[in-house]
């Protein structure tokens, strides 16, 4: 069943009204009506806060390899592989997305980020607030 649920909202001097739907296999057990006013007066909620918390709560832009790869190039003047990225975010903690190309034998052995890069990628990550 489709529940709806109508919200009427005053926006400088315009009535809007929103419908929300929620989809549900649920019944509901009842409605609820709100009536929200925007403005600045009091008990108004204010257009402005809106925008800011919606700021605040919008996701972090997503960093990629070539990104950070791009960064340590252009600061240190050498270049990192995706394998050494990946290395460092397994050694800070940072979750990773699952590797769909794997080695086919599991004793394969992997070339070792060496210091320098490892410091590099790492700058990079506070850089890009990763860490």
């Amino acid at each position: 069943p489709i529940i709806e649920e109508d919200m009427e909202m005053s926006l400088d001097s315009d009535t809007h009204v929103e419908t929300v739907v929620l989809l549900s296999h649920k019944k509901a057990d009842g409605h609820i009506n709100v009536k929200v006013e925007y403005g600045n007066k009091k008990g108004q909620v204010s257009t402005k806060e809106i925008v800011e918390k919606a700021d605040e709560m919008k996701p972090k832009e997503k960093i990629t390899y070539p990104m950070i790869q791009e960064y340590v190039e252009e600061k240190y003047g050498f270049h990192v592989s995706s394998l050494n990225i990946a290395q460092i975010k397994t050694k800070c903690g940072i979750i990773k997305r699952e590797n769909y190309n794997k080695p086919k034998n599991e004793d394969t052995k992997q070339p070792n980020c060496t210091l320098e890069k490892e410091n590099a990628i790492k700058d990079a990550f506070r850089h890009f607030q990763m860490i």
